[in-house]
């Protein structure tokens, strides 16, 4: 592992001041996170310096980096900041001229591609994929609109994001988007006043349960039928996986009959301690998972998130978000049946779905199960392996939405 030295470690001057630098990390060494590193890509820079008070798995800061970044720290007493944390507003919204080939309409790609083009930025920290690997991610700072369509489409697995970081203070880029996730946004918050930038914009997706490269693999072979040609697949709103294949057809296999016995060890262990699922700390937030199936659900959270999507507002049609049904015995029932790895059989499985697709929780509501769901898992998580992290790293917000459900009791945890 490369040493550490904050007192001799060079100074480089930036619009905002000075700043110590490390040495990156060489490649496959440890990083300072261990078996928790989400591979963000910080420790791949002279950033690393930083590590210790950046990284989402070395020093939990939700309040702080809220009140940096949305100018306050979220209502705890409001059951959707509980939840969604800081926001203006939420819609949902669909491009009324989808992007041929995006995951689903485009709405992210386009963002950055109206950015580039009205100057507000010099360029996009996004993620392509390598030539001889679809799901293997490359990050580029993008700038010119054809980079970012080639970003398009989710990686579901780790990705080393701020491994451009360096590049941009190099440059002398004094406006940047960064498209990112939770992990990788805290790390950044924490070091953008080192970038020497006059603006940065955020725009974050949700996430959870990525996976290694292997990891993805395994997933892909155990639940799809034809593992080889997937180009993208997502966990909707309809309690199923659906899979786009190359030849355009799609698959969908129900949650429910995932082989949850072989699965439960694929996800990564950063993913399985994360509890930042709704990207807190991103300007405007685009997923799918408080939406109605078929809608992208937005997430302003501040100006800068408004500036964001007023840029192709034009360009979207808009509802309202909407909660419907009641989440929790559905929760409830679901913390045993991921502990001891409960598979049905396909027909059960598929019945079920189309039952609770029908009477479950959807939109706002929907996105609670989902959140309460993987807080629940993640909690267990760190309780049966890093009990010693537990009360500093399950920020306050998450502390909250698991004591509405009973867990297994100590005695069963081994």
């Amino acid at each position: 592992m490369t040493a550490i030295h904050p007192d001799s470690a060079p100074q480089s001057s930036t619009s905002q001041g000075t700043h110590q630098k490390s040495k990156a990390m060489k490649p496959g060494s440890r990083r300072p996170a261990k078996e928790l590193c989400s591979e963000c890509g910080l420790c791949d820079t002279y950033y690393i310096h930083y590590v210790k008070e950046a990284c989402a798995f070395l020093n939990q800061q939700f309040d702080d980096l809220e009140e940096q970044s949305h100018g306050r720290q979220r209502d705890l007493d409001n059951p959707d900041e509980l939840y969604f944390g800081v926001h203006q507003d939420m819609i949902a919204a669909r491009k009324t001229d989808p992007i041929a080939g995006a995951q689903w309409t485009g709405i992210v790609s386009s963002i950055a591609i109206e950015m580039l083009k009205q100057k507000k930025v010099e360029g996009v920290v996004c993620v392509q994929n390598t030539e001889s690997d679809r799901f293997q991610p490359m990050p580029i700072i993008a700038r010119t609109p054809e980079e970012v369509l080639a970003a398009r489409v989710n990686k579901p697995t780790l990705s080393p994001n701020l491994s451009v970081l360096e590049q941009v203070e190099q440059s002398g880029m004094k406006r940047l988007l960064v498209i990112g996730v939770g992990c990788q946004i805290q790390a950044l918050r924490t070091v953008q006043d080192k970038l020497g930038l006059e603006k940065l914009y955020v725009l974050g997706t949700p996430c959870v349960d990525n996976v290694t490269r292997a990891g993805l693999q395994k997933f892909l072979e155990t639940t799809s039928r034809s593992p080889e040609t997937v180009v993208h697949y997502e966990f909707m709103q309809d309690f199923r996986v659906h899979f786009k294949h190359e030849d355009g057809s799609e698959e969908t296999v129900p949650f429910f009959g995932l082989k949850t016995n072989q699965l439960k060890d694929v996800f990564a262990p950063s993913c399985m301690s994360c509890f930042d699922y709704v990207n807190n700390l991103a300007d405007l937030v685009v997923g799918y998972m408080g939406a109605p199936f078929g809608w992208q659900w937005i997430v302003v959270r501040n100006e800068t998130g408004a500036e964001l999507l007023e840029i192709v507002r034009d360009q979207l049609e808009t509802q309202p978000v909407m909660s419907k049904g009641d989440r929790k015995a559905a929760v409830q029932q679901s913390i045993p049946a991921y502990d001891k790895g409960v598979t049905l059989p396909m027909w059960a499985a598929k019945l079920m779905g189309v039952v609770i697709e029908k009477i479950g929780p959807k939109g706002l509501e929907y996105a609670r199960f989902s959140i309460d769901s993987h807080f629940t898992r993640n909690f267990l998580f760190m309780r049966r392996n890093y009990p010693q992290k537990l009360a500093a790293h399950v920020p306050e917000f998450a502390k909250r939405i698991v004591a509405q459900y009973k867990l297994p009791d100590d005695n069963s945890d081994s």
